[in-house]
């Protein structure tokens, strides 16, 4: 394995690692919500709704982060290496999971496997297994 030591960043892969957390924990003691954005943004989805705002405010920052972080700093280009189409189906695979799971890696593997949840461990382990399971089929046995 070659790690690609130009875009290695453990500094800053640790300090957003405790920027998210911090926020999943402010959620929780704050608000009492947990911080999956499945569920976040499923909620904005269900009308009517009586908390739409801070659902609508944490999506708008999730956005707006990286938009405000590019205009500060050096921007960021994304550059994504499968057809539109493949993206939408995995994205919309990826919804039926969270709705199976109760939720998504966020919510399950963030805040579920902090407060002790064996729902979440069993997700976020089954998460991972699959991840590591599709890496490993795409890349040696379909050769991509």
């Amino acid at each position: 394995m070659m790690i690609d030591l130009a875009h290695f960043t453990p500094g800053l892969s640790l300090a957003g690692g405790l920027l998210i957390g911090l926020a999943a924990a402010v959620l929780i003691l704050f608000d009492g919500r947990i911080a999956g954005i499945s569920g976040i943004f499923g909620g904005l989805l269900t009308w009517p709704r009586h908390d739409i705002i801070w659902r609508l405010a944490f999506v708008v920052g999730l956005v707006a982060a990286p938009v405000i972080a590019s205009l500060v700093g050096k921007p960021v280009q994304i550059e994504i290496g499968s057809a539109w189409a493949k993206v939408l189906v995995a994205g919309f695979l990826v919804g039926i999971g969270t709705r199976y799971a109760s939720g998504c890696t966020s919510g399950h593997g963030v805040c579920g496997l902090s407060r002790g949840s064996v729902r979440s461990v069993a997700a976020t382990v089954t998460f991972m297994a699959v991840g590591f399971l599709t890496v490993f089929v795409q890349r040696h046995l379909l050769g991509g």
